[in-house]
């Protein structure tokens, strides 16, 4: 296990209730035959992430019941209707005090967003000051690599649906990006047409 492995926590947000999508939750979509969010779990456990959070919020009794998480480390977000800023929120929380110098951010409804890409932002983690994300064709996306060292600054920026974007923007001669077009395709689960997206 490499150093990176070690430090590094994924950390999976999962608890959209997919508004657009007739009040279907994310997490529970149906993608190679099982729930989106296991497919995401493995997607985070193949890149080397050893330890996976996952945020759960919309129909969370049924994702526990539905989706076979192993030993992910399971949160709830009570206030996930408020949008992806408290789920990240939830999700930092629940790191502080472990042992991860930092939290690897994927999204439960971005499938096309493999091990490959998540490799790459892992390893170009350096310590807890750093701040990564991935780029498609120069444009920032996920998934994002938040270091402890700013975990409270995101914390307290983080609201309704900007997760960490009002913090990166402000921080962008910060952050390593890493080019990810040629492995991933980022697009997001978002409405019905989207769906066509899922196996």
């Amino acid at each position: 296990m490499t150093e990176n492995e070690q430090q590094v926590a994924g950390l999976l947000l999962a608890a959209g209730g997919g508004r657009r999508l007739g009040g279907r939750p994310k997490a529970l979509l149906e993608h190679q035959g099982r729930p989106l969010v296991e497919h995401a779990v493995g997607v985070l456990r193949a890149a080397g992430c050893t330890r996976v959070h996952v945020v759960l919020g919309a129909a969370a009794a049924a994702v526990r019941e539905r989706a076979e998480l192993g030993d992910c480390m399971l949160v709830e977000n009570p206030e996930w209707a408020e949008g992806m800023g408290s789920s990240l929120r939830a999700g930092l929380d629940s790191l502080t005090g472990t042992a991860a110098r930092a939290a690897l951010v994927s999204l439960v409804d971005q499938p096309g967003i493999g091990a490959e890409a998540v490799r790459r932002v892992l390893a170009a983690y350096e310590g807890e000051a750093s701040l990564v994300s991935a780029a498609y064709e120069g444009v920032r996306g996920h998934p994002v690599l938040l270091g402890a060292a700013h975990w409270a600054g995101i914390t307290a920026t983080a609201t309704g649906d900007r997760g960490a974007r009002a913090y990166l923007k402000e921080h962008e001669d910060a952050i390593t990006f890493v080019e990810c077009a040629d492995v991933a395709e980022p697009y997001d689960i978002d409405t019905a047409a989207d769906l066509t997206h899922l196996e």
